[in-house]
């Protein structure tokens, strides 16, 4: 459908790609227009850090304080320990109290450089939903709440159905979370006013479930509004590279490495990815997206600077730009690449230089090593490295070795 919003926020989500669809468009532009819109998005604690795939709807939060609404991100305290079945193969690992815990502690540093936190009107707040679900009582909640589900339709969802088509088992456990997500809702209506909740297109199912239990119960109109599940141009999920997850906490990845992965992206998709991951003025994301030849990759440097200083700082995206024109102009080494420090007992009478490739992250594994060498794609101090026999020593690490996988991927090994 063509909507034609009235309110900032709506406006930015439709003309910068973030909006997939949304339950009732006209009634929440309307409510955006007439005050503040506490709006959440959950997270489930399932790792120390969130990552790339988490940025765009980190984004929307960002957006929507900048147009003057209230951002809330809930932390899955309470869900983690029940796990999100939406879409996955399997169950999810279950986690203890205290790595729940831990793990809240790591995503908290994220937020804080996206969005501003404290008591005013557009000041974001972090949840728990630990706070309400923890202290449940099963009976009365199924008497409650339960009550307002049904089963055929939970059935019917997208990412239930794809679990049962599969004849892959679905727990109770899980089958519980998509309730849970909606009493969520519920809860930040009834205790914060809130009145949107965003996600991306999977969670569409979870969303409409809180929408319409919150309606049942309170009689309140809330709004859901959901995001494309994003890929790259090539198929491929974003986020997810060959060396795994990207994280946004710079002790999970380097900031170098997280410049290059946006330095890396693939020509069509510059236009987008600055629209959707910068706040560059959308003519200039068009102009910068249409260059062609050898230019595009000047937009790719700006791509990689606006999100990289974002992430973690100008100096961090100026001192990764620096790196990497030392490494792949002059042939130099730069300071900031990835580096493996072995003491001497690590070396012994010598390591193999597929060990090495494996332990600075280019390869997996020592197979996967291998094949890199045998299809000519490592360099040692960039010069072609064709023997996957050869033993390095302490002498031969008397300066850093740079070690190279293709044209884009480097790491440092030196001596402690």
């Amino acid at each position: 459908m063509t909507y034609h919003p009235k309110s900032d926020f709506m406006r930015v989500m439709m003309e910068r790609g973030f909006l997939a669809d949304c339950t009732d468009y006209q009634g929440l532009d309307e409510a955006l227009i007439n005050g503040v819109v506490p709006t959440y998005i959950g997270y489930d604690a399932t790792a120390k850090s969130l990552h790339v795939g988490h940025l765009l709807n980190i984004m929307m939060l960002r957006w929507l304080q900048k147009t003057g609404h209230k951002p809330i991100t809930l932390m899955g305290g309470g869900t983690t320990k029940v796990g999100d079945p939406s879409f996955r193969a399997d169950e999810r690992p279950l986690l203890t109290p205290a790595q729940i815990d831990d793990n809240i502690d790591g995503m908290k540093q994220v937020f804080a450089k996206y969005l501003t936190y404290g008591d005013g009107a557009t000041d974001a707040i972090m949840l728990n939903n630990a706070e309400w679900l923890d202290g449940l009582n099963y009976l009365d909640f199924l008497r409650d709440i339960g009550r307002h589900f049904s089963v055929n339709r939970m059935l019917s969802f997208e990412s239930v159905k794809s679990r049962l088509d599969r004849e892959q088992s679905l727990s109770f456990l899980e089958f519980n979370y998509m309730i849970l997500q909606a009493y969520d809702f519920l809860e930040l209506n009834r205790r914060y006013g809130c009145l949107l909740q965003m996600g991306g297109s999977d969670q569409w199912g979870n969303i409409v479930n809180g929408i319409d239990l919150t309606r049942r119960v309170l009689d309140h109109e809330i709004y859901g509004l959901t995001s494309p599940l994003l890929t790259t141009s090539d198929g491929k999920k974003m986020g997810k590279s060959q060396g795994g997850a990207m994280w946004l906490n710079a002790d999970m990845l380097t900031p170098y490495e997280f410049w290059q992965f946006w330095r890396n992206t693939t020509d069509a998709d510059v236009g987008r990815f600055l629209k959707l991951y910068t706040e560059l003025p959308l003519d200039e994301c068009d102009r910068l997206g249409a260059l062609a030849g050898s230019e595009i990759n000047d937009a790719k440097i700006v791509l990689a600077n606006e999100v990289t200083t974002l992430c973690h700082g100008a100096e961090a995206a100026h001192a990764a730009e620096a790196t990497a024109r030392e490494v792949f102009e002059k042939g130099g080494i730069g300071d900031d690449l990835p580096t493996v420090a072995l003491t001497s007992e690590d070396i012994g009478d010598g390591i193999s230089i597929v060990q090495l490739i494996v332990k600075t992250g280019l390869a997996k594994s020592g197979k996967e090593a291998k094949r890199l060498i045998a299809e000519n794609g490592a360099k040692i101090d960039d010069a072609p490295l064709t023997d996957a026999g050869l033993m390095i020593d302490a002498a031969a690490l008397a300066s850093p070795i740079k070690l190279s996988a293709g044209k884009k991927r480097h790491a440092l090994v030196k001596l402690d």
